[in-house]
């Protein structure tokens, strides 16, 4: 940006340029977020120990999910806030920058502890108003605050929701606290309970940028690479807390669980392939999160609602790790370049891929207890060897490494990565066992079905590249991925600043 007061380096940042500012709140706020993190292990720990919860009168209530939210939220904020301190170096405005990420680290931690409805919906008005000011961080950038504007607008959206909805339970049952609601979920009148119920949906889908509330998300790389990072790796989590938190209300009826899993299915669907038309490294990344907060979404909506938080929590350690490093992998592509049809496999390498799938499922079936009985935990196991089938025939299609150093990448990466997710699920399921809803399955139906048809249709069709032979699909991909045009500059060294 010509007219932004920021220091510009090449190559290695020199210490003396991490000094620039006189404000040592950079340091001290990385030191209380560590701090934080280092505190809420504890706090996990005593939880794990003796299965206790600890509560300040009606409004906090430090259960498992607080204790596991309370870890993954600091840690990623610590690593944020230690890798801010030289991206942003030179900024004039670093530490209003580290306020605000130090004060969206506060409001999460009171947001996952909120044992109160208004508590918890005011937690969420000031996650999001926060993290639109962060999209807005460039003051004199018209298409960041173009940015911010439209991120806000949807986040106030999101927040009436989730206000709208606690407003409803304290009038028809007087219920405020979270243990109130999951005693009155199953008496609601079944107007009141559709309406929130809707709601809570609604506002899970807006925050965590499910199509077609995406746009938000495809229009904040205005934002600073950090602040991505916490967005994507935490920020868009908070609608599988919503749906967590409120649980009792959504696994009312097993219909409105059928629609959660069909809503997470079809964007989740869109969401991949949107990925496919993406001719950069960030737009990739932003509909890859749309795409696993839709898969989220499902988890939820099947009743495994500790599978929802595995995922974030997993989710969050990726998505930090790829925007804080995307910056030494940056290209710029034809649209969909790469995300053709995989070379085909030979035999062994067919026979392969279907072992390795099949090996993934019965590995995460074993491990986590999902796909052993005919309920919804088939369809949870189902995607596990669909996600396995696609890694496995990527790595084994790849023809610029040996043989050998394909099929090793199966035996020694891909099967006990499925090993790590499913100890993990055992472990958080069992964090949770006593303080939310951890499992609830459902019974197979129809719709089950027809998702794991329609996931198995779209896997092929990318496979193949068959999708790539419409035309008119391709336009409409593009078209559902493209930013706000407020929120976008023609001159694309604007971007280089942050």
């Amino acid at each position: 940006m010509s007219d932004t007061h920021t220091t510009r380096t090449t190559g290695a940042l020199s210490d003396a340029a991490t000094t620039q500012s006189p404000s040592r709140l950079p340091a001290a706020l990385t030191r209380v977020v560590w701090v934080l993190w280092a505190a809420s292990l504890l706090v996990l720990g005593a939880h794990v120990r003796t299965g206790a919860t600890w509560e300040v009168t009606t409004l906090v209530a430090v259960d498992g999910l607080t204790a596991v939210m309370w870890v993954a939220a600091t840690f990623f904020s610590g690593i944020v806030h230690s890798y801010s301190r030289r991206y942003m170096a030179g900024s004039e405005r670093i530490t209003a920058f580290f306020a605000r990420i130090t004060g969206f680290t506060l409001v999460v931690m009171v947001l996952v502890a909120a044992a109160n409805t208004a508590l918890f919906a005011l937690a969420w008005l000031a996650m999001g108003l926060v993290m639109a000011d962060l999209i807005g961080y460039a003051r004199d950038w018209p298409q960041a605050q173009a940015a911010a504007s439209l991120s806000r607008r949807y986040f106030l959206a999101s927040s009436a929701l989730v206000g709208a909805a606690a407003l409803a339970l304290w009038a028809t049952t007087g219920a405020t606290t979270f243990d109130g609601v999951a005693a009155v979920a199953d008496a609601l009148p079944p107007a009141v309970w559709l309406a929130v119920a809707g709601a809570l949906l609604l506002a899970a889908m807006i925050q965590s940028a499910l199509v077609p509330f995406h746009t938000w998300l495809l229009s904040s790389m205005t934002a600073p690479t950090p602040a991505s990072a916490l967005m994507h790796a935490g920020f868009v989590n908070a609608g599988g807390i919503l749906l967590v938190r409120f649980a009792p209300v959504v696994t009312a009826d097993e219909r409105f669980m059928l629609l959660v899993v069909a809503v997470g299915a079809a964007s989740a669907l869109v969401g991949k392939l949107l990925r496919t038309v993406q001719a950069d490294v960030k737009g990739r990344l932003g509909c890859s999160t749309t795409g696993q907060m839709s898969y989220m979404l499902m988890q939820a909506g099947l009743g495994f609602f500790a599978a929802a938080v595995t995922h974030l929590v997993l989710h969050g350690f990726y998505k930090a790790y790829m925007f804080l490093s995307n910056g030494s992998r940056v290209t710029h592509t034809t649209p969909g370049h790469g995300h053709g049809a995989t070379p085909s496999l030979t035999a062994v390498g067919a026979l392969a891929t279907a072992a390795t799938a099949v090996a993934g499922g019965a590995v995460f079936a074993l491990l986590t207890g999902e796909g052993l009985h005919a309920d919804s935990g088939l369809l949870l196991a189902g995607l596990v060897v669909l996600t396995t089938l696609h890694a496995t025939r990527q790595a084994l299609g790849r023809t610029d490494v040996s043989p050998a150093a394909r099929y090793g990448a199966v035996a020694l990466v891909f099967l006990p990565a499925i090993a790590v997710y499913g100890l993990v699920y055992a472990a958080v399921e069992s964090v949770l066992a006593g303080s939310v809803i951890a499992s609830a399955p459902t019974d197979l139906t129809v719709v089950h079905v027809a998702v794991a048809a329609a996931f198995a249709a779209v896997y092929l069709a990318i496979e193949t590249g068959a999708y790539r032979r419409s035309e008119r699909l391709y336009v409409a991909l593009r078209n559902a991925t493209q930013p706000a045009p407020a929120t976008v500059t023609a001159n694309t060294e604007e971007y280089d600043a942050y």
